[in-house]
């Protein structure tokens, strides 16, 4: 996007990484906000959303010029919604302008009148005068002619007002008497209260005053009736006594706001659009509603390749093609594939060619055995990569393996991004997978309209490797808690209690999640069917304790998990989910 000569209160398209142009006004970000290092950057407030972030000044354009160009690429309907809130916002701020030059007009013509009223006093004044001069005149001229006759009578007249005015000074002189009890007044007739009197006016005046607002806040949720959405999902700093305040509720262009504790929960995080810069460097971008945003997509005009079709990889093609992407598949076993070429994609005969043929290639396989072999092995990627080819492997493998993937496929003048997913088989059906990339930040940009079909969000977490550190953290804690669920269950069924009481109280309390639920509902059922194997789980715990000991952090209660996880694969469970677990504990 052109850069455009843009300032606070304007309305925009902008553009964050890898999501659709979204209509946005520029305003102040909160004080707490840094802003991002490097280029130029506005903080815009979207419209339609909660959304807000810092944007390039590049990625803005003008909201009128651009508006038809925009509504033709984008149909979807939380796009129209967004477009519908902007118009609103504009008629209102329009209706509002009109009026206040509706007021400016009737202020002039006020004081128009008020001058033309002075004016008519003015002369109705000096008519006045004019007419007291001429009997003043007159009544000289009757006095000369009748002065003789009034002398005599005047005389005695002084006489008589002398003696009464003698009469009424002895009066006055009398001293007059006072009530007993009313307070003396000063010469303006004000009374001074008494101490009591002051005490019980500072004792009302304290129980009736509560305080308002900050008037800062005040003065620009008035100045700007979107401002409230980005104080809504910011979390203010604590107090010394512990208690933080947020901008709970506004009214839309009043200024009818309380404040009131906020409640924090999952889901309200979850829906908002966060955009942080850790000391590291590295930029986590979370979607604020990946069905809004799947609604929206506009696929990239890059030709896909998809290496990979097993638990995972299977859902993520599928969105793919839904989402009007061109996609070419391989697999190991090529019948897998038949289901995907009936939908639409296109078949690769090795990783080669898919490779050779498209401009990113995505990798999903089992562990850091299968992605080497994949990329070095006979027909592999290395050998169709060529300058300019894109390689994004989604495997959760060690930090080892990725940078030496990412070394090879660079060396060819190839990119590499790692992104490796969280979730399970039902959420990659639902594309509504986590991604957690890092890597080359252009490829991760790329991919965009991809991440969008597969996932719910996507974090960019920098340089290779912390991709796959984080993506084993996550996997080691989400081991760990499932073999404590099955603990938990086979205690209960030892100690005489009921496992289905157990997890009814479970989802009563503050672990109950679906995780839990779902694991919980497989053990009950004795209906282990794969959702995210037992091997693979067993394997991201085995390379976490590796991760732990490769910086002498201590992991024991991964290594204990790890043994419960080995016991269960030598039982034949390995193929099964991983709450399996479970039967390590039973037999």
């Amino acid at each position: 996007m052109a850069t455009v000569s843009l300032q606070k209160g304007d309305i925009v398209w902008g553009k964050l990484g890898r999501y659709p142009p979204w209509p946005g006004k520029i305003v102040n970000p909160p004080k707490d906000l840094k802003k991002p290092r490097g280029k130029k950057c506005l903080f815009v407030k979207f419209f339609g959303t909660e959304d807000h972030a810092w944007i390039k000044v590049e990625q803005l354009k003008p909201y009128h010029e651009n508006k038809e160009e925009m509504i033709k690429a984008n149909k979807g309907k939380r796009f129209q919604q967004s477009v519908d809130a902007v118009e609103d916002f504009l008629k209102k701020r329009k209706a509002k302008e009109s009026s206040s030059d509706e007021k400016a007009k009737h202020g002039t013509s006020g004081k128009k009148k008020a001058e033309g009223k002075t004016k008519k006093k003015t002369g109705e004044e000096k008519k006045k005068k004019t007419g007291e001069e001429k009997k003043k005149k007159t009544g000289e001229e009757k006095k000369k002619k009748t002065g003789e006759e009034k002398k005599k009578k005047t005389g005695e007249e002084k006489k008589k007002k002398s003696a009464s005015s003698k009469l009424s000074q002895k009066k006055s002189a009398a001293p007059s008497p006072r009530k007993r009890g009313r307070p003396p007044k000063d010469e303006k007739g004000s009374v001074f209260p008494q101490p009591i009197s002051l005490k019980k006016l500072a004792m009302k005046t304290v129980s009736r005053f509560s305080w308002p607002p900050p008037s800062s806040e005040l003065q620009r949720s008035k100045d700007d009736p979107h401002f409230h959405h980005f104080l809504l999902s910011q979390t203010e700093k604590e107090d010394t006594a512990g208690n933080s305040w947020l901008l709970h509720h506004h009214r839309s262009l009043g200024s009818e706001m309380i404040l009131k504790k906020p409640s924090v929960t999952y889901q309200a995080i979850s829906k908002r659009l966060k955009v942080s810069e850790e000391d590291s460097g590295s930029t986590s971008i979370q979607a604020a509603d990946s069905t809004a945003i799947n609604g929206n997509i506009t696929p990239t005009d890059k030709k896909i390749g998809f290496l990979g079709l097993g638990l995972m990889g299977s859902g993520i093609v599928s969105n793919l093609l839904k989402m009007g992407h061109t996609v070419t598949v391989w697999n190991r076993t090529a019948e897998k594939c038949d289901l995907f070429v009936q939908e639409g994609a296109h078949l690769g005969r090795t990783p080669a060619e898919v490779v050779s043929t498209c401009d990113i290639t995505f990798a999903c396989v089992a562990d850091p055995k299968a992605a080497k072999d994949l990329v070095l092995g006979p027909s592999g990627v290395l050998q169709g990569i060529r300058p300019g080819k894109c390689y994004v492997d989604m495997s959760t493998v060690d930090p080892e393996t990725v940078a030496e993937l990412a070394q090879v496929i660079v060396s060819r003048g190839g990119r590499f991004l790692e992104a490796p997913v969280s979730g399970n088989q039902q959420l990659s059906n639902d594309g509504m997978l986590v991604i957690l990339a890092a890597g080359d930040q252009g490829v991760y940009e790329d991919c965009s309209s991809c991440f969008q079909a597969m996932g719910k969000a996507s974090f960019f977490l920098g340089e290779v490797g912390n991709a796959a550190r984080m993506m084993l953290i996550l996997n080691m804690v989400q081991g760990s808690f499932m073999a404590t669920i099955a603990e938990g269950m086979t205690l209960a069924q030892v100690t005489g209690q009921s496992q289905q009481t157990l997890l009814d109280i479970l989802n009563q309390g503050q672990l109950a999640n679906i995780f839990l639920d779902q694991k919980c509902q497989n053990i009950l059922q004795g209906n282990f069917k794969p959702d995210f194997y037992l091997k693979y789980i067993q394997k991201d715990l085995r390379l976490a304790i590796a991760l732990g000991d490769s910086v002498n952090h201590p992991t024991p209660m991964a290594a204990a998990a790890n043994e419960v996880y080995k016991r269960a694969k030598a039982l034949d469970q390995s193929d099964n989910d991983m709450s399996a677990v479970y039967r390590a504990y039973i037999h």
